[in-house]
């Protein structure tokens, strides 16, 4: 009797230490997950506590979902584990799972889906290295390693959470400090006066793009006018467009350096700038004021239109290919255009002509000239708003897809 009574004290002993030891987990993992811990050192505490006896786990997988099913703890076990696939799911339901992977066969006792709101968030396989008489503790504790898991789980995917929206709050504020550095390139006010009437649109596709255009004066006769595009989009176009802005900007203020020469300063500028990544296509004119003589070329860019009051449209093409391109541009033309009173020049960028409607057709170079015949006479500004709502109206339900800018400049 007093043998039979000793061992249920020992027993109601080791029930109260195991208690004791769940409890004290817990707390543990409480406190990790409270003062924030990292990721990693919150699956070290998770790993320690379930290798303690009274647990004893000598082996486990921990795959979580993130883009993948992907395994974020293993211990016991020598084999690289592949990312878990969606047609692993039916087979961890069952109460036994074994993973080949890299010829090694794994067998664990357990698998358990760890759910949250009814949803399977991680898979955790569990098993014994060392078979021994008597239940396995994986069996004996099978409820409180799921709840751990759980809990572990659930902190991971908060830090997760937070990590992602402080990230994503960054990338914000970069990009609103990218868009007011864009608003700097491009002008503030545009001349109308006795020599010209010029107006600009700019539409970025995402937050900030790369499509750029300046109108600026030389000196008391002669002004330079450009329109650019960076290939790709996004805060790494939009920064390069700022350097070569810059740098365009110095030349025509310091500098004095033919048309030719300029082109392969900045083909050099381009080539340093983006190793080979990225190019620009790029046309700029200079315009004097008292010889009515427009110089300019025209680097791979679309061809912007010359349209004079009476007589024929001109495609303002001669020059040479894209910046960046190639480390040294071959040959490079330059055209050279007399202006009568009255005409007009529209630079565009391929977010325009190339904006596709629900039938799969681009706007086009056709329509954009139709456009400018059709309200030649109407101020820059006006008929900058008209050709865009007539691109509008052409491509219907279908969303802009690049970033799109225009300028139009009358000569008078």
């Amino acid at each position: 009797m007093a043998k039979s009574t000793g061992k249920s004290q020992e027993r109601l002993k080791r029930r109260l230490e195991v208690k004791d030891f769940k409890l004290m987990s817990l707390k543990t993992i409480a406190e990790a997950i409270n003062s924030n811990q990292s990721v990693q050192d919150l699956l070290s505490t998770y790993k320690n506590t379930l290798m303690e006896p009274p647990l004893s786990i000598e082996k486990l997988v921990l795959f979580e979902e993130q883009t993948n099913w992907e395994c974020v703890m293993k211990f016991g076990i020598e084999a690289e584990f592949p990312v878990f696939n969606q047609k692993d799911l039916a087979k961890v339901e069952s109460s036994k799972f074994l993973i080949n992977s890299l010829g090694k066969r794994e067998n664990f006792e357990v698998s358990i889906p760890v759910k949250h709101e009814e949803k399977v968030i991680a898979y955790v396989m569990v098993g014994d290295i060392k078979e021994e008489e008597g239940v396995s503790p994986i069996i004996k504790h099978l409820n409180f390693i799921e709840t751990l898991t759980n809990i572990i789980i659930v902190a991971i995917k908060n830090r997760r959470f937070i990590a992602d929206s402080l990230r994503q709050e960054r990338v914000r504020k970069e990009l609103e400090l990218a868009a007011e550095m864009q608003a700097m390139l491009v002008p503030n006010e545009l001349p109308s006066d006795d020599y010209f009437d010029v107006s600009a649109i700019y539409r970025p596709h995402q937050q900030v793009g790369g499509d750029y255009y300046d109108f600026i004066s030389i000196n008391e006769d002669e002004v330079m006018f450009c329109m650019a595009d960076v290939s790709g989009k996004g805060v790494s176009a939009a920064f390069l467009m700022s350097n070569f802005q810059a740098y365009l900007m110095a030349i025509f203020r310091f500098q004095k350096m033919a048309l030719e020469d300029i082109v392969h300063e900045l083909n050099d500028r381009v080539i340093r700038s983006t190793q080979g990544e990225k190019f620009i296509t790029f046309f700029f004119a200079t315009y004097n004021k008292q010889s009515r003589l427009l110089k300019y070329i025209n680097c791979g860019h679309n061809p912007p239109i010359l349209m004079p009051p009476q007589g024929k449209t001109e495609w303002l093409k001669n020059g040479c290919m894209g910046l960046g391109m190639l480390d040294e541009i071959p040959r490079v033309l330059s055209g050279e255009v007399s202006i009568e009173p009255g005409s007009v020049v529209i630079c565009y960028t391929d977010g325009l002509t190339e904006l596709e409607n629900e039938d799969l057709e681009e706007y086009g170079t056709e329509r954009l000239e139709q456009a400018l015949e059709k309200n030649f006479f109407a101020p820059t500004a006006a008929l900058n708003q008209l050709i865009v709502k007539e691109l509008n109206a052409f491509r219907g339900t279908m969303p802009y897809v690049d970033d799109t800018a225009l300028l139009s400049c009358r000569f008078h």
